[in-house]
């Protein structure tokens, strides 16, 4: 019986002591979406000509890990705004969309990593309306924390 209270008590020390020692680091800082190097596209205001393909790029960080990232396409016909950018481009008049562009992908990111150079090959049809776009970016870091980077783009 003793040993048995003994056991007991270990136990329950080891539980007590590792419960009050489990403090990690809560991530609380929101993941970084990077399109200011020389070969990062789109930037506000580019333009993609349908009927060819062009490879996304940007560079992604965070402080612990990043997760996933999606990329969305869709047309800006009515003005509406999604921009995080400061200057503004200029657009065409309001017009009903016809057969607009629709893009939607999730992409994976490695586990593990803090920095990442993220490409994407991402072909307009030929056949699209013509005219103002949004090229949205989400990133979300492992913790779950979300960064959103709206820009203006024009398909030609």
């Amino acid at each position: 019986m003793k040993n048995l209270n003994l056991l007991l008590g270990i136990f329950a020390f080891a539980f007590i002591t590792s419960c009050s020692s489990d403090k990690a680091e809560i991530d609380t800082e929101y993941p970084l979406i990077d399109i200011s190097a020389t070969d990062a596209f789109p930037i506000q205001c580019s333009t993609i000509e349908s009927g060819k393909t062009f490879t996304f790029k940007a560079t992604f960080n965070d402080n612990v890990a990043l997760g996933s990232y999606s990329l969305d396409i869709h047309h800006n016909f009515d003005h509406h705004t999604h921009s995080t950018e400061v200057n503004t481009c200029k657009t065409e008049a309001v017009k009903s969309p016809i057969k607009p562009m629709l893009f939607i992908n999730n992409y994976s990111i490695p586990n593990g990593v803090k920095s990442y150079e993220a490409t994407a090959q991402i072909t307009i049809p030929a056949d699209v309306d013509p005219g103002d776009y949004h090229f949205m970016i989400r990133l979300t870091d492992k913790e779950g924390w979300q960064t959103l980077k709206g820009l203006s783009i024009k398909i030609l």
